[in-house]
């Protein structure tokens, strides 16, 4: 069965390319548009991985992360931070809320999903 993969992106675009990347990859894959959607969906659907934008509307990544990881019922998902954000003290706070690995923005799609492949141990 296919690993099924959420993708919390504002950026349409961004969306659709690594949605056809992943699905290409044989990864089911669906997408929220802010940080609320992104939080309902992951509740709602059951995921194997979640790649989450930092800037959001509504709810930022960093707090969409927080509000998953410090949950018993969902600390086990892997988040991925997805941000143009390369400070240091971002990644540093993409630690401290529990993401798995951080990934800045432009960035290199095999990059990506080589993390994915070794966040779901495959």
């Amino acid at each position: 069965m296919a690993k099924k993969i959420l993708i919390v992106e504002d950026e349409a675009q961004l969306v659709e390319m690594i949605k056809m990347r992943l699905e290409a990859s044989g990864y089911e894959v669906i997408s929220a548009h802010d940080g609320q959607e992104g939080l309902d969906k992951a509740k709602k659907e059951k995921l194997d991985l979640i790649i989450l934008d930092l800037m959001l509307p509504k709810i930022d990544g960093y707090k969409v992360c927080r509000m998953l990881k410090f949950d018993e019922k969902y600390k086990q998902i892997p988040i991925i931070l997805f941000s143009a954000r390369a400070q240091d003290e971002d990644k540093k706070m993409g630690e401290e809320v529990g993401a798995d690995a951080y990934i800045t923005k432009p960035f290199d799609p095999q990059v990506l999903l080589g993390k994915i492949k070794e966040l779901l141990k495959e």
